[in-house]
């Protein structure tokens, strides 16, 4: 667990016992609680180790300390606590304190705790293969490099970011773009091939003894990295940060004394705003500063061309990046069209060779057009299997099995064709269970046929042969390997792998015989002789690579951590006997590889990027092993290192990391829940991980963790200490592990926690130790230090960083001390376990509010206010005691505690709830719900009280979807607490019966038979079949607990948790009934529970509404996946430089903004990869400012690419995924593109179905973007359908007084004029102008556009009906015009509005700079012309 040190006094314990009785069999607990609701969907803002609130010059004696009393009465016993406080304010901070806007919209910080579920078929042993990055870091420290950081910065904050700034420009009503059409200024793509292999979990590839065996991914693969060339517009940009000459004298004054350099000479302040804006990036203490701009352009301009030479081929240039390794550059010629058949070689510069290690900058020789030669090499043993691995990868490489899904090009490529067709000549018509009205939902769509997809079979067979090893006599001749292969020919062929390449034999399945066979072709890649062999493999082979070829880059490159369907295929298991030889290879030394990577230099923005690419490398590795790792224990395939001990207790060394399952041993947790807290720990610890390590402090060590989920068990992996398991166990030099009764302390640890105190706010403070001596602190007591064996100070034990939540953690007893807010919600409630904590964006929020009391109160006397009982005699805590003369401060840290909890409870809560009331949040699943409610610092474990105050709102029809998925989201996890106990009694054969079983009992309308035996299973021979012995009938599945659960027992369980854990009392008497009472969909309900317990599922049409037969079999359960948590490294110089892009284009500087996203995204792609949710999040934000520029074309290859990347790192159901999809679709409609426009929207809406369901604001969004995409098409009558829905749903969601409702009127007049009905036009617009005129007045440019529309319309009307009389009457009739035809410009700025683009004409001042900056650069043209005739002139 967490508390690893429990593991090894367990172990020795053990040891000492060998000879005692063991005791026999688990012990059985009862329904385990966990902490997931408050952490296990840990999103991005979860960890926030900020380094200032509001006021950056609060001193350690200002902040509070984390071990503390709780008491109802300070001279009585102590009801109350665990110890667990970090942090709060005081009103001295508040004296310094700024009285500025609050924080809101916590909702990311630069590096946290990811969630994600792992594909057991990727978690292959090539992970474990020891890559360079060791050598590496070693190279570094023998050239002698000292680690040296920047000075520390603190600066005030003079702004603040938008609350959603963060996510970029969210297109809602409530936004608005400004659009500065000063020209389209091009932005040149560069290819940065180096970044290609950060997606893959091995490191760099060295080229005979550390080999790594990448997945080939594509070949000719050319990272896209975009940066801007044209500097954004900076006098004006500079013009609005500061006000008057003193501000900009006092900030320049304090970066200077800081350290800080700007990003250009001209731009004092940006460097500034970007560190301590409402979301803010919390850089480390010792990075706050900002990459400079000789540093930023250094990230462009080290670009250049080479000149590589293939052996027996003709040369080629490819485009490197001077701070490309050899070993990446390696990896790039491995998946290069030309040069993808070939792994083992090494790189030649003038007849030298190359060092794996090294960078091509630093390579003497090297420049633009050097000539790189592949020069071929002698294999070794290893260097064969890897051979054979790589060949294995790309003969499969089409092959969608064990990879992160995408059908994006499935949808633009497809109808690339359409979209220069004649409108008429294509059926617009979406599938039936896409139209609205719809009730019923396909699951099968969700993963549509690709034609690329399709097998392009190669060989029958590649197998190792039975004759290895080769014997004696023929490893003196060189002989490393023997391989079996049978060709689409039907020919058996037996190969040998010898020290220079590959060659046939004359072997056969019975004969061994070495000698080379005809014909006698010795070749060094087995594709290359496989070629001369097989006609066949030949052509295939050949196709195969068009294919590859083919498909987009993003496609093909392997994701960090592979994303697992819920839903998937049946597909069929093939032969791969060179996967079932693979060796687990070296054994790597995991901490000693993540720590020698945090000493790394760190001064230079080009050190801190290599730096911060080692750790994103080998953290990417070791999540990939802990996950192996887990699976491997948890199915038995690894020996306990406490074998004699129940297994719910076993720990385990696996491939140098330590494994511990989520039981407490030693009762160590006995008094904050036992078994309950233990499971909690685990995820406590990690939040305490990811706290540290993004602070950052250099010097401080924390352990590499990750938690795994897998069948119902929890597993912590981490790092060892070295040492630690040793006989001769290191002492503890600071902190407690008895829970206060011994507490030591140390000078070192001191130093160290106090400068990562600062940022974590915690507080220097004093316990008393066994002698009751007073010892200072600077954590939480319970928080462990020890020096390693390699002289590493190491913290552990991290669980209690963060404040305890008083709301679930005081008894009863203590009511004189409960806020009135907090007993309106029915708080305090007993919680199962003592270790229930403020999240950090809460503390954060509650910080500020203190800020602004103090503010509005500065004159009046706070001393009563916060007045203190009278000092009690020192008091014990669960163990920890205190001097006397801190009972003072600690009883004031209890008040303000119980304020934080009420804050939580009256304005958080309630805050939540006005987001998604005024759309600033649209929840579309419990992940989603999950990040909103995140943000502002509320658990999930409040979800029943975030319900119970949505049902006193006024509004909360408006709120609807939001009281769904909180409903839902309160069904899921109580069932997933219920799994996890149910899994538990289940023995392995029985996994798919049971899981099916449990299925049915949730969601099939039928009463859940009682399951048959295993039907592959072969039944047991009886002596006679009429007799059946009691022993017979025992074998029967029926006689397991699980199989005895039925629909009511579950729906009863379900109940009791909900009511247990969220206090959330379900009504009805079946979930039957509740799923019909709360309009709930089943199939959102299995795939939200599928993705939380990592089931994966047959991808089939499912019927749950059929009372005669279970809606799931056996074979609908595909397989269950490891669902794992772990940290999240990326790159703080980056998320500083996104701040910094989007308060510039909040403020219109959209130039400047594409500038720093540039620069923001060759970072990111340099640290994290292609395939990086921050590159994503980039990509679409250089979108969407390039679509506000009128660039289209840019932004939609930048949005295809973005949405290429949600589906690959997020799941193509993701909702961010259907945002991209939406986005996209924009773009493609202003390209001219209109059907592919058409089937994007389809997607989205299909996926938003699956989702949530119909009845969903998005869908109201969609619904108007496809009435008008239809419209445009001349599909009026189906254009009607859709916004007719969305009409309804806007005014449910958004009130029928609301602009959007009065939008919607006004697009069904626009079609209704089209096609010809002008009284419903008339209607319509009437309803439109009614609203823009109460809204928003009579002179505003909307009312007056509404007002010119409707006369037209009342002309046109008038025209008509004139002429019906007319003809009626039999008179000559006056001419009618036609029907309106769509008009494409017209169409696209509705869309536009719907979006929230609104185009706003630029200032006079603006035009006036960028003609300027126009005549500028013309001038400086036309000046470089007459340079070069000069000089050419010269030279004749």
């Amino acid at each position: 667990m967490g508390n690893i040190f429990q593991c090894c006094r367990g172990l020795l314990s053990f040891f000492k016992h060998l000879d005692d009785p063991v005791q026999r069999g688990a012990e059985e607990s009862p329904l385990l609680s966990s902490e997931e609701s408050d952490f296990d969907s840990l999103d991005d803002s979860m960890i926030n180790p900020s380094t200032g609130i509001a006021n950056p010059a609060l001193e350690p004696e200002h902040f509070l300390f984390p071990d503390i009393i709780l008491s109802s009465n300070p001279a009585g016993e102590v009801t109350l606590v665990e110890p667990m406080v970090c942090l709060l304010v005081s009103e001295e901070d508040e004296a310094q304190g700024d009285e500025g806007d609050a924080r809101d919209g916590r909702d990311r910080c630069f590096s946290e705790v990811e969630t994600q579920t792992e594909v057991e078929t990727q978690i292959s042993a090539e992970v474990q293969t020891q890559t360079d990055s060791e050598a590496e870091i070693q190279t570094e420290d023998d050239k002698g490099i000292t680690t040296s950081t920047k000075a520390k910065s603190e600066m005030e904050p003079n702004t603040k970011l938008h609350e959603e700034s963060v996510a970029g420009f969210v297109w809602t009503e409530q936004h608005q773009v400004l659009i500065h059409p000063s020209g389209k200024g091009s932005e040149r793509t560069e290819y940065f091939g180096a970044e290609r292999e950060t997606n893959n979990t091995d490191e760099d590839f060295q080229v005979k003894h550390d080999r790594s065996d990448e997945d080939p991914g594509v070949h000719n693969v050319k990272n896209e990295i975009i940066h801007t060339d044209e500097p954004g517009d900076e006098s004006i940009f500079n013009e609005t940060h500061m006000n008057d000459a003193e501000n900009i004298k006092r900030e320049t004054e304090d970066q200077d004394k800081n350290g800080l350099q700007p990003l250009s000479e001209e731009e004092p302040l940006v460097k500034g705003v970007a560190s301590e804006t409402s979301e803010d990036v919390q850089l480390s203490n010792k990075r706050k500063t900002l990459p400079s701009d000789g540093e930023a352009t250094d990230l462009h301009e080290d670009e250049f061309t080479v000149r590589i030479q293939p052996p027996g081929a003709e040369s080629f240039d490819l485009q490197v990046s001077r701070q490309m390794s050899v070993s990446e550059l390696h990896h790039v010629l491995m998946d290069h069209e030309l040069t993808c058949h070939r792994s083992c070689f090494s790189l030649q510069l003038g007849g030298a060779i190359l060092d794996s290690a090294t960078e091509l900058g630093s390579i003497q020789g090297i420049q633009e057009g050097a000539l790189i030669r592949v020069v071929e090499d002698l294999y070794l043993v290893r260097d064969v299997r890897v051979h054979l691995r790589h060949v294995r990868n790309l003969l499969r490489s089409l092959d969608p099995a064990g990879r992160s899904l995408s059908y994006l090009s499935l949808f633009t490529r497809a109808h690339q064709e359409s979209d220069s067709m004649e409108k008429g000549s294509v059926s617009h018509s979406p599938p039936f269970y896409i139209l609205p009205g719809c009730k019923e939902r396909r699951l099968t769509p969700l993963q549509p046929i690709r034609d690329d997809w399709k097998p392009l079979q190669c060989l029958r067979v590649l197998n190792i042969s039975s004759w290895n090893p080769p014997p004696g006599n023929r490893k003196l001749h060189g002989d490393l390997m023997y391989i079996s292969i049978l060709t689409m020919e039907e020919r058996e062929l037996s190969i040998t792998c010898c020290t220079r390449g590959f060659y046939l034999n004359q072997s056969n399945a019975f004969n061994f015989n070495p000698k080379p066979a005809a014909p006698k072709i010795l070749c060094h890649s087995l594709v290359d002789l496989l070629s001369q062999l097989s006609p066949s493999f030949r052509k295939n082979f050949a196709a195969l690579q068009k294919r590859r070829v083919y498909q987009h880059p993003y496609e093909c490159i392997r994701a960090p951590v592979q994303v697992c369907t819920w839903a998937a295929p049946p597909g069929d298991h093939s032969l791969d006997c060179v996967t079932s030889e693979e060796t687990d290879g070296q054994i790597r030394d995991w901490n000693e590889e993540l720590q020698r990577s945090r000493e790394l230099p760190r001064a230079s923005l080009l050190e801190r990027r290599h730096r911060d690419r080692r750790l994103f490398r080998i953290n990417s590795d070791f999540v990939a092993a802990a996950a192996q790792g887990a699976v491997s224990m948890t199915e038995g395939n690894v020996m306990p290192l406490n074998p004699g001990e129940p297994p719910h207790l076993h720990v385990f060394v696996w491939n140098n990391l330590f494994f511990s399952q989520g039981f407490d041993m030693s009762d160590h947790y006995a008094p904050v829940g036992g078994d309950a807290a233990a499971h909690a720990a685990a995820m406590c610890d990690l939040r305490g991980v990811q706290a540290y390590a993004s602070v950052d402090t250099e010097g401080l060590h924390t352990l590499g963790t990750a938690v795994v989920d897998y069948r119902g068990v929890r597993v912590t992996a981490q790092t060892v200490v070295p040492g630690l398991l040793e006989k001769n166990l290191e002492q503890i030099v600071y902190g407690s592990n008895d829970n206060g009764k011994t507490v030591f302390t140390h000078p070192r640890f001191l130093e160290l926690l106090g400068e990562s105190s600062k940022s974590l706010r915690i507080q220097p403070h004093q316990v008393l130790d066994h002698s009751d001596s007073p010892v200072e602190l600077r954590s939480a007591v319970s928080t462990v230090g020890i020096f390693g064996s390699d002289g590493r100070p190491y913290i552990l034990d991290l669980l209690r960083t963060f404040p305890p939540d008083l709301n679930f953690l005081v008894s009863a007893e203590a009511q004189q001390e409960v806020p009135a807010a907090c007993r309106s919600f029915g708080f305090p409630q007993r919680h199962r376990h003592g270790l229930a904590s403020l999240r950090p964006q809460l503390v954060e929020a509650f910080v500020q509010h203190r800020y602004e009391l103090f503010a509005k109160m500065a004159s009046d006397d706070l001393g009563h206010q916060f007045a203190t009982e009278k000092p009690e005699e020192p008091q014990r805590a669960a163990g920890v005691r205190f001097p006397s003369e801190c009972l003072p401060d600690v009883q004031r840290q209890r008040c303000l505690l119980w304020e934080a909890a009420a804050f939580l409870l009256s304005n958080q809560i309630p805050a939540v709830l006005r987001d998604c009331l005024d759309h600033k949040a649209v929840p579309m699943d419990g992940a989603t719900l999950t990040s909103v409610i995140h943000q502002r610092g509320v658990n999930v474990r409040y979800l029943g009280a975030v319900l119970k105050e949505l049902d006193e709102m006024e509004e909360r029809e408006k709120l609807s979807h939001v009281q769904r998925i909180s409903i839902s989201e309160v069904i899921t996890r109580s069932v997933k607490h219920i799994f996890r106990t149910y899994m538990k009694d289940v023995e392995p054969a029985a996994f798919s019966a049971a899981v099916s079983h449990f299925l049915n009992c949730l969601l099939s309308s039928s009463s859940a038979p009682v399951p048959d035996s295993c039907s592959d299973e072969l039944p047991s021979r009886r002596r006679s079949r009429r007799r059946r012995t009691q022993s017979d009938r025992a074998n029967f599945p029926t006689s397991s607990l699980w199989a005895k659960l039925t629909s009511d027992d579950l729906w009863s369980r379900i109940k009791t948790e909900a009511e247990d854990y969220y206090h959330y009392t379900f009504k009805s008497e079946s979930i039957e009934e509740e799923i019909e009472k709360q309009n709930l969909q089943k199939i959102s309900l299995l795939r939200e529970m599928s993705i939380k317990t990592g089931i994966q599922l047959q991808l089939r049409e499912y019927m749950f509404e059929c009372r005669h037969k279970p809606a799931f079999s056996e074979d609908d359960v595909v397989n269950i996946f490891p669902v794992v948590k772990h940290l999240k490294p990326t790159s703080t110089d980056a998320a500083g430089l996104v701040q910094q892009a989007q308060l510039a284009a909040q403020r219109g500087f959209l130039r400047a903004g594409l500038d720093l996203l540039g620069q923001a995204l060759t970072l990111f792609s340099s640290v994290c990869g292609i395939l990086h949710e921050d590159v994503s999040k980039c990509l679409r934000l250089l979108g969407q400012l390039r679509y506000t520029l009128g660039e289209n074309d840019d932004a939609l290859i930048l949005q295809e690419k973005a949405a290429l990347i949600s589906e690959r790192i997020q799941g193509t159901d993701h909702p961010q995924t259907v945002q991209d999809y939406t986005h996209l679709a924009l773009y493609f409609f202003a390209g001219g593109r209109l059907l592919t426009s058409l089937q994007l929207l389809y997607r989205a809406r299909y996926l938003t179905l699956l989702i949530i369901g119909e009845d969903h604001p998005q869908i109201a969004l969609l619904d108007t973007m496809l009435g008008l995409v239809l419209h445009a098409l001349m599909e009026n009558e189906l254009s009607l359908k859709f916004l007719q829905n969305a009409l309804t749903l806007t005014s449910k969601y958004h009130g029928a007084k609301s602009l959007k409702h009065a939008h919607s009127h006004h697009v069904l007049a626009i079609v209704y004029e089209s096609k010809g009905e002008l009284q419903l036009a008339l209607h319509h617009e009437k309803e439109a102008h009614i609203l823009y005129k109460n809204q928003l007045g009579e002179s505003s440019d909307s009312t007056k556009e509404s007002s010119e529309y409707l006369q037209r319309l009342t002309d046109q009307d008038a025209i008509l009906q004139r002429a019906v009389r007319h003809i009626a009457s039999g008179k000559p009739s006056a001419s009618v015009s036609p029907p309106k035809l769509p008009n494409h410009p017209v169409i696209l700025q509705q869309l536009n509005l719907t979006c929230g683009i609104t185009f706003i004409p630029p200032s006079e001042k603006e035009l006036r700079a960028e003609l300027n900056e126009r005549r500028k650069v013309q001038i400086e043209d036309v000046e470089y012309q007459l340079l070069n005739q000069n000089g050419n002139k010269q030279q004749l």
